[in-house]
């Protein structure tokens, strides 16, 4: 059976886009394979590990449980587009600062379910937190140096983000 192909247009990272994909390709292979977005990890392929984590209209989506049709006429959001002018997010720094990355594979998933949860509010509590990143996993660390900089992220308003 012939996949057919759609067109989608699209913003990403506040750059519009327009392409033909397959119609049965997933979100994380057009952002991988089509955009160069390397960011966005494939880990488990099934929405279990959080690696492949993007924003789509403000909320946090497993890209490899998502047709790449359906970002049409959306807002999308990967890690790469947390930096702005060279600056990084306060989420970045603090993970930066914390020591909070150890093999790195599946920070960009927790960087954006964290963001997601900041533009949700700004202020969270340990509960929301805990929520907003259950659903990735991080095979390296205990967990706490992440937990200690999305707490320090939400103190610190100054800079990008």
């Amino acid at each position: 059976m012939e996949d057919k192909t759609v067109c989608i247009e699209f913003t990403i990272n506040r750059e519009k886009k327009a392409l033909q994909i397959p119609s049965r390709m997933s979100a994380l292979t057009v952002i991988r394979d089509i955009l160069g977005l390397t960011g966005t990890k494939e880990g488990c392929g099934v929405g279990e590990c959080g690696a492949c984590t993007i924003e789509v209209d403000g909320q946090a989506i497993n890209s490899c449980l998502m047709f790449g049709a359906q970002l049409d006429g959306c807002n999308v959001l990967t890690v790469e587009g947390l930096e702005k002018e060279g600056q990084l997010h306060r989420i970045q720094k603090a993970f930066l600062d914390n020591h909070a990355v150890q093999c790195g594979f599946c920070t960009p998933g927790i960087l954006m379910s964290t963001h997601a949860l900041f533009e949700e509010n700004a202020n969270p509590d340990d509960e929301e937190i805990t929520k907003a990143i259950a659903g990735n996993i991080c095979r390296c660390t205990g967990y706490q140096q992440i937990f200690a900089s999305i707490k320090d992220a939400c103190s610190t308003k100054t800079g990008n983000g």
